[in-house]
């Protein structure tokens, strides 16, 4: 009766000690983003809201690459796509509407509001024309 008692203890000990092991080797949580671009944004706080396409940029003056980023947002500007730069020490109220925590960041977004695209930081004049051109075609890359 003891040696089974004992097998029972040892075997308990090796099931506890092997439930650790396995616990300590599951895999971490995935990241989060630090700043999280917003899912939808309401047309109608955003110049020429009844265009198909809106691409915004979330800026701050103190921010140094704001000033180029605003450029290659502004170069967008079409019939069918109205741009804008929302600079948080004039327009504070929508960069804490939309939870805007980091800049510069833009935001590709249809005629529902709906965001089809979002960069946190400096991004290329192409990677902009590609995430339009891919939220015009149905293939938003958020």
């Amino acid at each position: 009766m003891e040696t089974r008692l004992i097998v029972a203890a040892l075997v308990l000990l090796a099931a506890l000690t092997a439930a650790r092991v396995l616990e300590r080797r599951r895999s971490a949580p995935p990241t989060r983003d630090a700043y999280p671009v917003p899912a939808q944004l309401d047309r109608a706080d955003f110049p020429r809201p009844e265009t198909p396409w809106l691409v915004a940029l979330f800026s701050a003056r103190n921010c140094d690459t704001c000033g180029p980023m605003a450029l290659k947002v502004a170069a967008l500007e079409a019939d069918d796509v109205a741009t804008c730069d929302i600079e948080v020490s004039e327009q504070g109220e929508l960069h804490r509407r939309y939870r805007i925590e980091g800049v510069p960041m833009v935001v590709v977004a249809d005629a529902e509001g709906v965001v089809c695209a979002g960069f946190v930081g400096t991004v290329s004049s192409e990677e902009l024309v590609a995430a339009l051109a891919a939220a015009k075609d149905g293939r938003g890359i958020r």
